[in-house]
């Protein structure tokens, strides 16, 4: 968004979109290393060139942009919090200290509750969080997700925003095509002169030599270039879904939410909910999704009322 705004030149001329970001981000080429064969179909290992290009990026940026990018991409969910049978586990944190809120049964096994940690390793009086009802709290959460972020508007939305993406992908690709076929044209046309040139006998072989080298180097790099992007292009393949069928996806995914198995609700919200704090006022949900201006958005609930139980209090 900040480049489009300042009217920067994207690849080829055209606008910058999260796609085309996301290869230069990756890229090696910029740090000098050649990188051929990604995609092979016979699941090769790519061949890496060191220092094949002058680098135009510090290598120790390059490495720190990669370690952010992993951090932010989806983690592994710990064994433990697989297992757990509490929907919300590894995501709802403490709005006051920040710690994670646990899953536990009461004695009597009438009913389970989330607690912060602190809390729960401290005592009382080391924190001024409560106990909440495990199925309220759950509840009111599924509740806002469904409200606010599984709605047809919502998903018609994301449905166009990925097949637009994907088209300016897509047309890059195509353009970039055109513009490596014109210049392994413009290389087999010098090459032929050349060749014309020492059969003639116009011009000594040797001294054409280091020049053939080099136009020849520049036309295997273009080829290997030109099939990632042949494979790159064959792999679009989504089409934009029509309303009938997004109404049918918010159907289900609210069903999923509703009697999905508790392993497939918790997989499913942990792939867009980022976070869940809960402090004595408000149960706030932090969630991405990629239509969002910024990315991230938060919306805030209201704690149910406190009830006593037991000398402890709970929603």
């Amino acid at each position: 968004r900040e480049l489009n705004s300042r009217a920067i030149p994207g690849p080829n001329n055209k606008g910058w979109n999260k796609t085309g970001l996301y290869h230069i981000l990756h890229n090696e080429i910029y740090i000098g290393i050649w990188v051929w064969g990604r995609n092979s179909k016979r699941d090769l290992e790519p061949v890496r060139m060191e220092n094949a290009f002058p680098a135009i990026i510090d290598s120790d940026v390059f490495n720190k942009v990669q370690e952010m990018l992993k951090e932010r991409t989806p983690v592994k969910i710990h064994p433990r919090r697989t297992a757990s049978r509490f929907l919300l586990s590894g995501l709802a944190r403490c709005g006051y200290c920040g710690k994670a809120l646990i899953g536990r049964d009461a004695k009597s096994g009438k009913f389970s509750y989330y607690v912060c940690g602190t809390l729960e390793k401290r005592g009382a009086g080391t924190c001024p969080s409560r106990y909440l009802n495990s199925r309220k709290f759950e509840g009111r959460v599924i509740d806002k997700i469904k409200e606010h972020i599984l709605t047809k508007e919502h998903l018609t939305k994301l449905v166009y925003l990925v097949n637009e993406q994907i088209d300016g992908a897509s047309r890059e690709y195509q353009e970039e095509f055109k513009l490596l076929s014109r210049e392994e044209d413009g290389i087999a046309v010098r090459l032929g002169k050349l060749y014309d040139a020492i059969e003639t006998g116009k011009i000594n072989l040797d001294d054409l030599t280091p020049r053939i080298r080099e136009l020849r180097g520049r036309q295997e790099k273009l080829l290997a270039r030109r099939s990632e992007l042949e494979i790159a292009m064959s792999d679009r393949k989504v089409e934009l879904a029509d309303m009938k069928l997004v109404k049918s996806y918010v159907n289900d995914l609210r069903h999923t939410l509703d009697e999905g198995l508790l392993t497939d609700r918790r997989a499913f919200i942990r792939s867009f909910v980022k976070e869940i704090t809960v402090s004595e006022q408000e149960i706030r949900l932090v969630y991405a999704l990629p239509l969002l201006p910024d990315g991230l958005t938060e919306e805030s609930v209201g704690v149910l009322p406190i009830v006593r139980y037991g000398g402890r209090y709970r929603i």
